[in-house]
């Protein structure tokens, strides 16, 4: 179990290290917003103080793509992120109400019933769409635009993070399970996390 952790954690490393970088782009997609706002309804004044041509190049698609394509990161990168973080939203009355055991075999069924086959099938149908986007080499048809094959593989990029995430909670939660007090599992510390007080070590 040892060495299964290990793997986990390092899964976990990694899942933080890009949620932390989609947190920084997620304050780079605001001030980009915040220049585009302006540079919109300020573009009579910014036009009569550097002129026509510069102007527009202070407003144009590139900044507008810039935001619209930071904002696909963060939802596609920060998703693996926020299942590490157990950020997303629950709406189960019944899930709630249950003892920390019986959450973290749920977590682990529906770990490998939804969320692995889901992201494999992601994989599976986006990746013909990616590689004609590569083969086209596509950019954006707007005046200025950016390059879009390289955003599109972070579709699989985003699935391929949600297995791996998918894997390091399963691992965690089987050593849960076991009671393992190394597990790192989110259900670590509940209702009946600790029978009679203890745990026992599983190597």
């Amino acid at each position: 179990m040892k060495f299964f952790l290990s793997v986990a954690r390092g899964i976990d490393g990694f899942t933080t290290l890009v949620g932390k970088l989609m947190w920084w782009l997620t304050l780079f997609m605001v001030l980009v917003g915040a220049y585009n706002v302006i540079t919109r309804y300020a573009y009579g004044v910014i036009q009569s103080v550097v002129g026509d041509a510069i102007a527009e190049k202070l407003s144009g698609n590139v900044y507008l793509e810039l935001q619209t394509y930071s904002y696909d990161l963060v939802f596609l990168l920060g998703a693996a992120f926020v299942l590490h973080a157990d950020g997303h939203v629950r709406v189960d009355i019944i899930y709630s109400n249950l003892r920390a055991r019986a959450k973290a075999t749920i977590d682990i069924i529906g770990t490998w019933l939804f969320l692995v086959p889901f992201s494999a099938m992601g994989i599976y149908f986006s990746h013909r769409y990616v590689a004609a986007s590569w083969r086209s080499m596509e950019i954006s048809p707007n005046p200025g635009g950016l390059a879009r094959y390289p955003l599109k593989t972070v579709i699989i990029i985003a699935f391929a993070l949600l297995i791996a995430q998918g894997i390091s909670e399963t691992i965690k939660n089987v050593a849960f399970l076991r009671g393992d007090p190394r597990s790192g599992s989110i259900h670590a510390g509940g209702d009946d996390a600790a029978p009679n007080g203890t745990k026992d070590v599983v190597a």
